[in-house]
C-alpha cells in the first residue's frame, strides 16, 4: 500500500474494570431505594450483571433497556438499541468504557438486537476494547455507531484489527474520535480483508494524508464499500493530493456510491481531478465536497462533466465560492442536457439574484431536479419571487428546499426552513424523525444503508 507502514506499538488490552466499594442506585429505583421491579430480561440481565460486578447501575441505560424489552415482548427483531449521551429528551447519564464493558456483556448473545448507537458517551480507548470484542462475538450486529467517544489510535486499532474477522458488521460510524493517521491506517488495512463492511465513517477523525492516500489505493480494489466520509483530514502544503489520489481511485472503483470530502481544502485544481474521474466512473451518485474552497472556475469543470455523466444523483457544494457565474454554469446544463441529478446543494456561495434566478429557470425546463438549496446566498426581489412561483406552482415541493416565502407590505421574502441534504450529521433533533426526508435528503435519495 502506498504511504503504508507497520506501527510497531501494539495497544494494550485494558483490564477489567475495578469494583466500587459502595453500590449507588438508580435513579429511576422507587424512592425508598428497594429493589427495582424486573420486566425483561435484558433489564434483568443487566441488573444481575451490576450487582454480580459490584458495578453502578446506569439509569439511563435502565430506562432504555425497560423500552428495548417492550419491544421484544412485542415479537420485534432487528431492534436497534439507541443510548444517545446528548439526548435533550431526559436525564442523561453518559456511559464510560466501563459501562460499555457490562453493556457488551448482555448484548453478545442477544439475537433481537442487529444495532447500537452510543454516541456522544465516555467510552474512551477502555470502551474501544470491549467494543473490540463485542465485534467478535456478536454476529447479529449490522449498524455500530460509536460517534464522539474520545477514542483515539490505540482504540481505532482495536477496533479495526476485530473487523478483520468480522462478517456481519455493514455499517461503522467513527465520527469525531481522533484515530490519527495511526488508526486511519490500520482502518485502511482492515479494507484489504474484510469483505462485508458496506459503510464506513471517519469524518472530523484527524487523518493524515498518508492515511487518505491509503484509503484511495484500497478503495481501487475494494469491491464492497458502497458509501465512505473522509472529511476534514489534516493535510499540509497547497498539493491537493487527497483529491489527485482519490480521483485516481474513481477512475478504478465501481462500487462506491457515496463519497464526501469536506474540508479538503480543495480548490479549482482538485475539483477538476475528481471531474476527469467522473467521465469514466459510473457508480457514484452522491458527492460531498461542501467546505472547500472551489470557484466558479471549478464549475467550468462541474458543468461539463454533467452534460456526460449519466449516475450523479446529489452533489452538496454548500460553503464553496461559485458565485453568479459558476451558478450560470451549472444552470445552463441542467436546463439543456443532464437529465439524471436529482439534488443540488449551493447554500452559502455568495450568488447573487443573477445566479439564484438562472437556478430556479432550470427546473423549469429540468424535471429530475427535485431538491433545491440555496439558503446563505444574498436574495434580491426577483430571487424571492422566483422560488415563491417554483413552490406555488408545485414544481419545487416545500420539503425539498430549504426556503419558504412569505409576503409582507406586497414584497416577497424568503425565510429559512431545517430542511437539507443532512441536517442531522451531528445533531438529533428535539422531535419529530431524526432521519426525515425533508431534514436528510441526501440519505434518502441515495441509500446507503442507515444514516451515518
Amino acid at each position: 500500500m502506498r504511504g503504508g507502514g507497520k506501527v510497531a506499538a501494539r495497544a494494550k488490552s485494558p483490564s477489567p474494570p475495578p469494583a466500587p466499594t459502595t453500590i449507588p442506585t438508580t435513579s429511576w429505583a422507587p424512592a425508598d431505594r428497594s429493589v427495582p421491579e424486573i420486566i425483561g430480561s435484558l433489564q434483568e440481565d443487566y441488573y444481575n450483571l451490576c450487582m454480580a460486578k459490584s458495578r453502578k447501575i446506569n439509569s439511563f441505560v435502565w430506562h432504555l433497556l425497560q423500552e428495548v424489552d417492550e419491544e421484544i415482548e412485542k415479537g420485534l427483531e432487528g431492534i436497534t438499541l439507541n443510548i444517545p449521551g446528548n439526548s435533550r429528551l431526559m436525564p442523561v447519564e453518559r456511559i464510560t468504557g466501563e459501562d460499555f464493558w457490562i453493556l457488551s456483556r448482555i448484548l453478545k448473545k442477544n439475537p433481537y438486537i442487529n444495532g447500537l448507537d452510543v454516541r456522544y458517551n465516555l467510552m474512551s480507548d477502555v470502551g474501544a476494547y470491549y467494543a473490540a470484542r463485542l465485534l467478535q462475538k456478536q454476529h447479529k450486529l449490522i449498524y455500530l455507531n460509536l460517534m464522539f467517544n474520545d477514542i483515539g489510535p490505540e482504540g481505532g486499532e482495536l477496533i479495526a484489527k476485530a473487523l478483520h474477522k468480522n462478517t456481519t458488521l455493514k455499517y461503522l460510524r467513527m465520527t469525531g474520535n481522533k484515530i490519527e493517521n495511526k488508526g486511519g491506517m490500520f482502518f485502511a488495512a482492515m479494507l484489504q480483508i474484510n469483505s462485508s463492511l458496506e459503510k464506513l465513517d471517519l469524518g472530523d477523525c484527524d487523518l493524515g494524508m498518508q492515511s487518505v492516500i491509503a484509503f484511495a489505493t484500497v478503495l481501487t480494489q475494494n469491491q464492497t464499500i458502497k458509501g465512505i466520509n473522509l472529511n476534514r483530514p489534516i493535510l499540509y502544503g497547497e498539493q491537493e493530493e487527497s483529491t489527485v489520489h482519490l480521483g485516481h481511485m474513481l477512475k478504478e472503483n465501481h462500487c462506491l456510491v457515496a463519497l464526501h470530502m469536506c474540508k479538503h481544502n480543495m480548490k479549482n485544481c482538485g475539483i477538476k481531478q475528481l471531474c476527469d474521474a467522473l467521465y469514466l466512473n459510473r457508480s457514484l451518485r452522491y458527492l460531498d465536497v461542501s467546505c472547500n474552497k472551489i470557484t466558479r472556475d471549478g464549475m467550468v469543470c462541474l458543468a461539463d462533466v454533467l452534460k456526460s455523466n449519466t449516475t450523479l444523483e446529489v452533489i452538496d457544494l454548500s460553503f464553496n465560492r461559485i458565485e453568479d457565474v459558476g451558478a450560470k454554469y451549472l444552470s445552463e446544463t441542467l436546463a439543456s442536457h443532464n437529465r439524471s441529478l436529482k439534488a443540488l446543494s449551493v447554500v452559502n456561495n455568495n450568488i447573487k439574484g443573477e445566479g439564484l434566478v438562472a437556478l430556479s429557470q432550470s427546473m423549469k425546463t429540468n424535471h429530475i431536479l427535485s431538491n433545491v438549496y440555496i439558503w446563505g446566498n444574498k436574495f434580491d426581489e426577483a430571487t424571492c419571487v422566483a422560488y415563491s412561483d417554483l413552490i406555488q406552482t408545485g414544481r419545487l415541493k416545500p420539503d425539498n428546499t430549504d426556503v419558504e416565502p412569505f409576503v409582507v407590505d406586497g414584497h416577497v421574502y424568503l425565510a429559512e426552513v431545517s430542511n437539507g441534504l443532512k441536517k442531522h450529521y451531528y445533531w438529533r433533533p428535539t422531535y419529530g424523525e431524526a432521519c426525515s426526508q425533508s431534514s436528510n435528503a441526501g440519505s434518502i435519495l441515495v441509500p446507503v444503508g442507515p444514516d451515518l
